[in-house]
């Protein structure tokens, strides 16, 4: 540990990773150090022993609980959307070489007491109890109209501009002219494939 180095980073998060991949591609010298015995800080995943000594303090959990290498408990805090900016970053400053990333296998929501899974497919969509029939149908037009909709294209906007109108004025004028925005179809978009929590993180903003 004697050499020389442009830049010392602390931590393995992924924010100190892109940090140091960044780093690293401008030709920097980079001194990258946790002091943790795992990888990747807030977004790592632990094995039992690990999870248990971080929660409880102690280093072995109960025997009943079974081997400690059969569990990989994630410590991400959100999902991270597959495409965009993020994505090219992370490609472009090597994070992948520290961090592992993983396509989810279904996504899950808690609707009247049951935990149902959010439809991924044309059959899943027609099956699923999270919605009726007829909101299904407007579910769909309302898809329909945000896969159409191209910003250079007047004709796909239906009268509407969505980088002025909000997601709350869209909602409330969707009803009266297009695509019978419903409450309950409102709900679905934004706690299922939306994944938000509550509709004030996304409704003050554009469409």
């Amino acid at each position: 540990m004697d050499e020389e180095y442009d830049v010392i980073v602390l931590g393995t998060g992924l924010k100190e990773c892109i940090l140091s991949g960044l780093l690293s591609v401008d030709g920097l010298k980079v001194l990258h150090m946790d002091r943790n015995d795992y990888y990747g800080g807030d977004s790592t995943s632990l094995n039992l022993n690990q999870l248990w000594k971080r929660f409880r303090g102690e280093d072995k959990p109960p025997a009943h609980l079974g081997a400690s290498r059969d569990y990989n408990v994630d410590m991400v805090p959100k999902f991270m959307m597959a495409n965009g900016t993020l994505v090219r970053t992370l490609i472009h400053t090597d994070v992948t070489k520290y961090l592992s990333f993983k396509a989810v296998d279904g996504s899950y929501v808690f609707s009247k007491g049951k935990i149902y899974k959010v439809p991924a497919t044309d059959m899943e969509a027609l099956k699923s109890p999270l919605m009726g029939l007829f909101e299904k149908r407007r579910a769909r037009n309302f898809f329909i109209y945000v896969q159409d909709y191209n910003e250079a294209d007047p004709r796909t906007h239906q009268g509407l501009d969505l980088t002025r109108v909000t997601t709350r004025e869209l909602i409330a004028l969707v009803p009266l002219s297009l695509l019978h925005y419903t409450h309950s179809i409102a709900s679905f978009v934004h706690h299922a494939p939306g994944i938000y929590k509550k509709k004030e993180q996304y409704t003050c903003k554009p469409g």
